[in-house]
């Protein structure tokens, strides 16, 4: 990092932590006491805080990680700077570690930007600077640094994890994996992805030595077409019954083989993965939740996958491949029609943005989920079209732990989509500063719309005297 750059970072991370911290004020102020999911967690966490580690709420359904770092955190705070009595481990003592968090999150943001687009020289300090802004301030997640929820510490412990993989720190990477899947437990699919990445560079490597055998080099530029798939199948599948092969791969993976285990035992000996409260998180085979995430990734990426250039390429593209559209499409209605399933609090909540969305869209007409395929076939193909610059391999690997995290989901909420669109806007090419302004723009006005209706725009329920609130 450049003496300017390092200025400038510090600068910009000193300034979004200020700015953080009197958001934080403003958000305790107006909520002292716990609110949604809250309810909940503070009270699990200030059990922990008396040292009543046997007590729990059989209504979480997440492992103990944010309560233990909770507790690791302020007790010794405490210790040092005399805190006594309802001060330690109250509501905004418990809050205020996600904050932390966030800051952690913020330069974690930024080393991964840099490694990931290390080997881009043309991207200048100010642009990862500045990206590392945007991406922090993502409103789904930055939203929930105010509140104690699992969110912000998730994406810390899986961020670290990733940066540690891509380092080469794979037992260090397997830790933080675990620690990640202690505050939730599909995170385990972000521990397969850092393997993925280990397993998916090898076989870049394989690859390119095959071609350099076959002299064959417009293999590359026609990656993406059916012929190529078929023989990057028959390639893998060459590949993996070699037992030497299967056996490099397992020496430099053992660290993730070894915590998938615990993570199979721990379903075994639950019964499953959800803790405590099944009723409302069961397993289903969700497909339109691929396609909720595409258009949410659209939405929240416009800049990049929104432009005239790329929906005039994807026209010519529906042109020249008619079929293959056309079977994609009827896959898509045929999905749709078979698998999209409605959960209870998506219909009955209206604190949230899902509950508008699946009113003001979905529910407009039954036909509606069935015309917007069109949208989610160019989203899909805009999405897949700016990841072009990584690896097959990569890119097969992304697209299997984004259909694992999101798929069996039956609820629509968009916090679950929060980790695949970072560890995707990490790894697509850097924009233009203009685009990225322009992001950064669009995101602190949907964080200051939703602040407003969060802190200002309180309601009450016809049969409850609750002060609600407007939230993600």
């Amino acid at each position: 990092m450049e003496r300017a750059e390092a200025y400038g970072f510090s600068a910009a991370m000193s300034g979004a932590f200020l700015l953080s911290c009197l958001l934080f004020a403003a958000v305790n102020r107006r909520q002292r006491g716990p609110y949604m999911d809250e309810v909940f967690h503070v009270p699990q966490a200030q059990a922990y805080c008396h040292g009543r580690f046997l007590q729990w709420d059989p209504m979480i359904t997440t492992l103990p990680g944010l309560y233990l770092v909770s507790v690791g955190a302020v007790k010794p705070a405490a210790w040092l700077l005399g805190w006594t009595g309802s001060v330690v481990c109250s509501v905004g003592m418990l809050r205020f570690v996600n904050l932390l968090f966030s800051a952690g999150n913020l330069y974690l943001l930024y080393l991964l930007l840099s490694k990931i687009h290390q080997k881009n020289k043309a991207v200048s300090g100010f642009q990862r600077i500045l990206s590392t802004l945007t991406l922090a301030m993502f409103p789904t997640l930055y939203f929930f640094t105010f509140l104690y929820y699992t969110d912000p510490g998730s994406v810390f412990f899986t961020l670290f994890a990733y940066l540690m993989c891509l380092y080469g720190n794979h037992k260090t990477s397997a830790l933080l994996g675990f620690c990640g899947f202690l505050f939730r437990q599909t995170n385990i699919v972000w521990t397969v992805f850092c393997a993925g990445n280990v397993v998916a560079e090898k076989l870049n490597e394989a690859w390119k030595t095959e071609l350099h055998k076959k002299k064959d080099e417009k293999i590359c530029s026609r990656k993406g077409s059916f012929s190529d798939l078929i023989r990057i199948l028959q390639f893998l599948i060459q590949y993996l019954i070699l037992s030497k092969n299967l056996v490099t791969l397992i020496a430099v993976t053992w660290p993730y083989i070894v915590l998938v285990m615990v993570f199979f035992g721990f379903v075994f000996i639950n019964g499953g993965i959800v803790v405590g409260d099944r009723s409302s998180h069961e397993a289903c085979l969700h497909f339109p939740q691929l396609f909720y995430f595409l258009s949410f990734t659209v939405f929240f990426s416009f800049p990049h996958l929104l432009t005239p250039t790329k929906i005039r390429r994807f026209l010519l593209s529906v042109r020249k491949h008619p079929v293959q559209y056309s079977v994609v499409a009827v896959i898509s209605l045929f999905l749709i029609w078979k698998f999209t399933y409605v959960h209870k609090y998506l219909l009955a909540d209206n604190r949230h943005y899902t509950f508008y969305v699946w009113r003001k869209i979905f529910q407009r007409h039954e036909l509606v989920k069935y015309v917007l395929v069109p949208v989610y076939i160019f989203a899909g193909w805009s999405f897949a079209d700016t990841l072009k610059s990584k690896s097959i391999f990569w890119i097969l690997m992304y697209f299997v732990c984004l259909l694992a995290v999101t798929v069996p989901q039956k609820l629509l909420e968009f916090r679950y989509f929060i980790l695949p669109f970072l560890i995707y806007r990490l790894n697509i090419p850097f924009p233009s500063v203009y685009r990225q302004l322009l992001e950064l723009a669009f995101y602190i006005v949907v964080n200051a719309i939703t602040f407003n209706l969060f802190l200002n725009k309180t309601f009450q329920w016809p049969n409850s005297d609750e002060i609600q609130r407007f939230m993600w």
